[in-house]
């Protein structure tokens, strides 16, 4: 079967951890014209997201592979799962988002077309470029992202607008790379994601930062993230200390 991409096979991996009533949501606006494959990585899942994302899957023309873990293993660990699936499986491209409802599928695209056309190996979302947007964002929350990109870039000498963005796109090819090791325990957390980034910067890669949304639900009205700003904090700057001063490979 030809891929959409032409000569480029392409995969959305979704962690999602008790995301009820909003990964129906993330799959009800994908499309085949974005991606050949939904690999969604399920951390402690109940009958109730099993029957959403079954429905979902009934109403869209992507095909969905689930992973499921029994119990919590955290993101990272999640991830990486759909990685290593996205290597067996030969894809060229991984796109990453959240399962929350707060990344658009839609904008996939924009990811995508720098890779492809541009030959980028690393593209970040990022909302606060010309053309991104946020919504409903906590105050403290758009300082702590500010603050923890503004120390990435002043630690790396690489500018960075938005860290802390998880809606982002890979070649394959970088995991196939021995000096970039996703596979350590440590990295089971929110500390996978920071630690490729470091990885793709550091060796050289292409990479670049395109605009997308991020969209929060009303914080009056749900949980809007998993992350506690302060308490994980520490969980997002540790591969980047780690890496920096080689505590770490």
């Amino acid at each position: 079967m030809p891929h959409i991409y032409n000569s480029y096979s392409v995969i959305a991996i979704i962690p999602v951890y008790d995301e009820i009533g909003k990964i129906g949501k993330v799959l009800s606006n994908f499309s085949k014209n974005f991606v050949d494959e939904i690999c969604i990585t399920l951390d402690r899942p109940t009958d109730i997201i099993r029957n959403e994302i079954k429905n979902s899957a009934e109403n869209i023309d992507v095909p969905i592979n689930v992973i499921e873990n029994s119990k919590r293993r955290g993101i990272g660990y999640a991830i990486r799962l759909g990685i290593q699936y996205a290597i067996k499986n030969d894809f060229n491209i991984i796109v990453v988002m959240a399962g929350n409802n707060k990344d658009n599928p839609q904008e996939i695209p924009i990811l995508l077309n720098q890779i492809i056309n541009n030959n980028y190996d690393y593209v970040q979302g990022t909302r606060f470029a010309f053309g991104g947007l946020h919504k409903n964002t906590p105050t403290l929350r758009i300082f702590m992202i500010k603050l923890y990109s503004f120390i990435w870039s002043f630690l790396t000498g690489i500018f960075c607008s938005d860290v802390t963005n998880g809606f982002r796109s890979y070649k394959t090819e970088i995991f196939k790379d021995k000096r970039i090791n996703i596979w350590q325990s440590w990295l089971d957390g929110y500390e996978l994601e920071f630690y490729i980034h470091y990885k793709v910067l550091k060796l050289g890669y292409k990479t670049c930062e395109v605009p997308v949304s991020k969209i929060y639900p009303n914080p009056k009205k749900e949980k809007y993230s998993h992350i506690h700003p302060l308490k994980d904090f520490w969980s997002l700057l540790r591969p980047l200390i780690y890496l920096l001063f080689s505590f770490k490979r």
